[in-house]
């Protein structure tokens, strides 16, 4: 096995979901941001201002922000071990920890079993992905053979 081999994965199929609803979600805010103008009704002295309008628009810039988390996940493996990235928090585990690489038929992603009897998701492999999730357990299954193997 090749030293510098290296496995990098990201979920496909959500990242794509996530940048277009992003992208909705700013233009729908902006809208109505920019919608928000003149009083209420006639009867109450509450009147939109351009304070208003700008705090619409960065709401729905957090709210963009906040749907393109699910984009944050990923993977990267090589010889020495295998780094995860979820929503939150990450782990960076030598492959000695990691018992298998585990992708039940109906699970939503991918799983890293450990040694301790844990477990840790993978969400960069996620069963959406079809193909592309498979090939890059098998991707990684294989590295982590060759790198148990050897030690």
């Amino acid at each position: 096995m090749s030293e510098t081999e290296v496995v990098r994965l990201r979920p496909q199929r959500v990242r794509v979901v996530c940048y277009v609803a992003a992208a909705a979600v700013v233009v729908v805010f902006t809208l109505v941001g920019l919608g928000l103008s003149g009083r209420i009704n006639d009867e109450t002295a509450a009147v939109f201002q351009t304070g208003d309008q700008i705090a619409m628009i960065v709401l729905g810039v957090l709210a963009a922000a906040g749907v393109l988390l699910f984009t944050r996940p990923r993977v990267e493996a090589d010889a020495k071990g295998i780094r995860v990235r979820n929503l939150l928090g990450g782990y960076e585990l030598p492959w000695e920890v990691v018992r298998r690489i585990r992708f039940d038929q109906h699970s939503p992603w991918a799983f890293l079993e450990l040694a301790d009897d844990e477990s840790v998701a993978v969400l960069a492999l996620q069963a959406a992905d079809r193909d592309y999730a498979v090939q890059g357990v098998r991707a990684l299954r294989a590295l982590h053979a060759r790198a148990t193997a050897t030690a």
